[in-house]
């Protein structure tokens, strides 16, 4: 239902009634201006574009938190989340405010030094963060919050090529990090260089996981949290559950350490004081191995890369080293580690130098034996 009425200071007053019943209504000074909108209304609502004009008054802030809170996420992706929101700078403007501008003026604060870092955050961690805030965005529109996504289309920072932001340490270095180490803490370094877990699934390691007869070890969960008090058992990283195939010098690694005495299946692997090891824990440790070898710069994770440049080296094919590193797809190892296979190239080279190495042998032998 749809009418304008003439007032009497002379100003039109078109009204319509929304899908719920609800009675909108405006004022104009001509009457032509109110039907163009009158119009406009009835064509959003009859095409399904119609959007409340009092839902967009709702703030980003208070928005995300309502869509957030219906997501089913695990723990870490929903840190993440909140991390990305928190870091907007239009936290607090109405979503049918916000314009493309307010989410450029984000992502160039984000890419600049700030109080607390001394320079800007890496162009994947600024795309991780827009992806969420743009799903947020997305989910309004679905809604009928806001009309269209600001977010849409918004330039990021070009990320840097696999090849050229990843270290990995050396045979040499992850040893003298061995030998630097606590006894301890030797076999977390070692499960991280050798077995190519992550910082997360290693802490979350329980003794149970270990199969020293097989030689395997079982990533079934990992632990979460940044101390202590906030740190908790979860699912691994979607499609990371998986079996990891252990050489044996590993193996007798770990049960030297699993020798302590009082320790049950059910107890974690690694603990220091009595507490398994988190972010933060680990990462002292680290350090301080890393300090203690000359290894500066080094992360754990750059030891995940380690084992997967081992793989690879040794002639791995990109399934075997996807399923050996937890990756849910190929895909997503080849966009990381594709630079380490050997290329076409390096093949060819190869393939080249043994049918030369073969003709040369040939070559000598008839020497030798005086028979072509």
């Amino acid at each position: 239902m749809a009418s304008i009425a003439k007032r009497p200071d002379g100003t039109f007053r078109p009204r319509y009634r929304d899908e719920n019943g609800k009675e909108h209504a405006r004022h104009f000074k001509r009457k032509v201006d109110a039907q163009r909108w009158l119009d406009e209304v009835t064509a959003a609502m009859v095409t399904g574009d119609y959007v409340d004009p009092a839902a967009g008054k709702i703030t980003f802030k208070a928005w995300f938190a309502q869509w957030s809170g219906r997501q089913v996420w695990e723990r870490g992706t929903t840190l993440a989340a909140r991390q990305a929101a928190d870091s907007v700078t239009f936290a607090d403007v109405p979503m049918r405010q916000i314009r493309p501008s307010h989410v450029q003026q984000w992502v160039k604060a984000m890419s600049q030094p700030a109080r607390g870092r001394k320079a800007g955050l890496a162009a994947s961690t600024i795309r991780t963060r827009y992806n969420y805030v743009h799903m947020a965005m997305r989910a309004a529109v679905v809604d009928r919050i806001i009309k269209s996504d600001p977010s849409a289309g918004v330039p990021l920072p070009r990320a840097r090529r696999a090849s050229a932001s990843m270290t990995i340490p050396a045979v040499d270095e992850v040893g003298r990090a061995l030998s630097a180490a606590p006894e301890w803490f030797q076999p977390f370094i070692a499960v991280c260089a050798f077995a190519g877990l992550r910082l997360g699934e290693t802490a979350g390691l329980r003794l149970e996981d270990v199969d020293f007869l097989r030689r395997t070890i079982s990533v079934r969960r990992q632990l979460q949290g940044e101390n202590s008090a906030t740190t908790q058992p979860v699912a691994p990283k979607f499609g990371s559950e998986r079996v990891v195939y252990a050489p044996a010098e590993l193996m007798a690694l770990l049960a030297k350490h699993a020798e302590r005495p009082g320790v049950q299946r059910e107890d974690w692997l690694f603990t220091n004081a009595g507490q398994p090891l988190n972010r933060n824990s680990a990462g002292h440790q680290w350090r301080q191995v890393r300090k203690a070898s000359g290894l500066d710069g080094y992360t754990l994770h750059d030891l995940r890369h380690f084992y997967a440049s081992g793989l690879i080296a040794s002639g791995c094919d990109v399934v075997t080293v996807q399923r050996a590193l937890g990756h849910s797809s190929a895909t997503i190892t080849l966009g990381v580690y594709s630079h380490l296979w050997p290329t076409a190239e390096d093949r060819t080279r190869a393939a080249a130098g043994d049918l030369m190495a073969a003709a040369l042998g040939a070559s000598a032998d008839s020497l030798r034996t005086g028979r072509p």
